[in-house]
């Protein structure tokens, strides 16, 4: 389509109406709609619908038209746009393939190549910019290749890309797996162990019964004294006697 200006190979375009009930009858007029930005009014296709005439005609017609190249339903049309000369004679203009109901055009050679080309013009370039990062230069050494500051950058970029991903969960879902876990926990009740007590603290407790025993008899062995302190005070003892003055 010479008259527009804009690159269409961007672009599809298709009908929701039409696209449960296409077929190879029916697909050139599903292309021939007002919408469709790929369809060009001034075909001969054009011509015979408005004229209600022989599809078939078209063949002794000179011009612009479109007709179905290839069908492999209900998937797949390709409809081929070419300039009739003759009815033995076309030239192929551009090719749209339909694909589920969706319209695209077929990109021409040169576009393919074009495209290919500047992809490997990007990608070399981009390898040439990184090469040339890690050459150095010294005066008495002259030129060398260091690649220690890039090994050791590339680590902390992995880091700092795993940092952003592994982000705190939001409190919805910190609710939603409590509750989870609760039903299966009451679903799957735990089966607890009771733990067994080992041997050696067994034998441990007849050493502490004889230690509290040997504790016990020690107060016995002891002999009771008394002291001034602790004699009766039942008046047994008297007071020493009064000395009495001599008489001169």
């Amino acid at each position: 389509m010479d008259h527009k200006s804009d690159n269409i190979l961007g672009i599809s375009w298709h009908d929701t109406a039409w696209v449960p009930h296409l077929n190879q009858s029916n697909i050139l007029d599903y292309f021939s709609e007002r919408t469709n930005p790929f369809y060009d009014r001034t075909c001969n296709n054009e011509t015979i619908k408005m004229q209600r005439l022989n599809p078939d005609q078209m063949l002794n017609m000179t011009g612009l038209e479109y007709s179905l190249l290839h069908a492999q339903e209900p998937i797949l049309y390709v409809i081929r746009k070419q300039h009739r000369h003759s009815p033995t004679q076309a030239t192929p203009l551009a090719d749209y393939y339909i694909i589920a109901g969706t319209v695209y055009q077929g990109p021409d050679l040169c576009s393919v190549v074009n495209s290919r080309m500047l992809n490997t013009l990007h990608n070399l370039q981009s390898a040439f910019d990184e090469a040339q990062s890690f050459a150095r230069f010294h005066p008495s050494r002259g030129y060398s290749w260091e690649f220690k500051e890039k090994e050791e950058k590339e680590p902390t970029a992995k880091d700092k890309k795993k940092k952003k991903k592994e982000e705190a969960s939001s409190s919805f879902q910190r609710e939603r797996v409590d509750l989870l876990l609760g039903e299966l926990a009451k679903k799957h009740p735990p089966f607890f162990i009771s733990p067994t007590q080992p041997a050696v603290k067994e034998e441990a407790k007849p050493a502490a019964a004889a230690t509290a025993e040997v504790k016990t008899e020690k107060p016995e062995e002891k002999p009771a004294t008394t002291t001034p302190a602790a004699a009766p005070a039942n008046g047994s003892m008297r007071p020493p006697p009064e000395k009495k003055q001599k008489l001169r």
